[in-house]
Parts: C-alpha cells; structure tokens; sequence
C-alpha cells in the first residue's frame, strides 16, 4: 500500500552563505519570504532550533512549495550531485516562453545557465542552472 501523498510540501536546502543564497532565491528567482528566523544564524542556539528555522529563511514559490535555506554548511564544502542525496531541484514554469524569459533574467543577472533542452519523450523542456552553493536547479515546462 502506498501513502496518500500529493505534492511537495517543502523542501529545505543547507547552504554556506544565507545571505547570498537569500539574495539569489529572492532577487533572481523572485520567490517570496514567508518566513525568517528571529534569531541569529551565527548563534549555535538558533542555528540547532527548528521553531527558529535554524537561523535560515523558509521562501513560497509561486506553485505554493515552501523553500527553506540552512545557514549550517560549512563555508568550505561545496554541493556534488554524486553524493549521496540531492541530485537536482526542478521547478514547473508554465511555458517554454517563460524559459526564454528565465534566460534573459539570468543573462542580467550573471547566473550562468544552460541552454534549453527538449526532452521529447518526457514532453518537456528545461533549463539548467546553479544556486550560489553549486545546487543544481533547473526550470521544468510542458512542451
């Protein structure tokens, strides 16, 4: 018997700087602060404690996913998508015109990127890119 689950409800990622990580999510991205620890990240109390979000940021997508940054990585390490874990992060965009658009914002922003890849045989498209900490991300549409 499987669970009765539907979608994704959040998702938190560990990151080294949280406020370059808070920058990308928010000002390239655009998703929106729906919650912020009041506590301080450099605090080993609040950075140990989920009611304070770990000392992070918890962001609403727009398809109404909760996003949460960590501020526990050491500044030393780095993301690798063949370690055990997070492989990717893929976010539905409505139409490949919002990925030419995504293309032109990250081009401003200097986010490097892919190009757009058709997957035909899975009726999509994506465009490949990194967050600050090296997380692979990618913008998923319906082709």
């Amino acid at each position: 018997m499987s669970l009765a689950t539907s979608i994704v409800h959040h998702i938190r990622l560990t990151v080294t700087d949280l406020a370059r990580s808070r920058e990308f999510y928010e000002d390239v991205l655009g998703f929106e602060v729906a919650a912020e620890s009041p506590g301080s990240p450099a605090d080993p109390l609040v950075r140990a404690d989920r009611f304070q979000l770990y000392g992070g940021v918890v962001f609403q997508t727009p398809g109404g996913m909760l996003l949460g940054l960590r501020p526990v990585a050491d500044p030393d390490d780095h993301f690798d998508s063949e370690r055990v874990g997070l492989d990717h992060l893929s976010f539905t965009v409505d139409s490949r015109e919002d990925l030419i658009k995504a293309m032109a914002r990250f081009d401003e922003a200097g986010v490097e990127h892919g190009d757009i890849v058709e997957m035909d045989q899975f009726g999509i498209a994506i465009l490949g890119f990194d967050d600050p900490d090296g997380i692979h991300l990618e913008l998923t549409a319906a082709i």
